[in-house]
């Protein structure tokens, strides 16, 4: 079933990534994505299991069996979200290596601009089928 499940992978620890996982759930009104902390016990297996090797602490998505990050993965997450946030799809248009450029400056920058938790969050009951771990 999770092969064919979007699952979104993010940095738990981290103040921007939650609130964007927080953003995604609230704009997400067909519960489509799951969602797992790159500090979970249930992510390395995952990847283990699909092959993948992690190359960043970016945002990752699992999504038609491949695994996408950056920009891509965040176009793909709004394309899927309700309107007007899935209208963000049109800067698909601009090339990868732009979208990647201004994406990892504010990766590299997020704790220092955003804040840093000391562990993952936990999810609300009514929300913890959405998440695995």
């Amino acid at each position: 079933m999770l092969s064919n499940q979007p699952i979104i992978f993010f940095d738990g620890v981290c103040n921007l990534c939650n609130s964007s996982v927080q953003f995604v759930i609230k704009n997400d009104k067909h519960h489509y994505f799951r969602f797992a902390s790159l500090q979970s016990e249930f992510t390395p297996t995952f990847f283990a299991e699909h092959q993948f090797e992690i190359t960043s602490d970016s945002i990752i998505l699992f999504y038609n069996n491949k695994f996408y990050e950056k920009s891509s993965a965040a176009l793909i997450i709004a394309k899927h979200l309700s309107f007007p946030v899935n209208a963000l799809i049109v800067f698909w248009i601009i090339p990868a290596f732009i979208r990647n450029w201004i994406y990892t400056i504010i990766a590299k920058n997020r704790y220092r601009w955003f804040g840093k938790k000391d562990s993952c969050m936990i999810p609300a009951p009514e929300l913890k089928s959405l998440f695995l771990d």
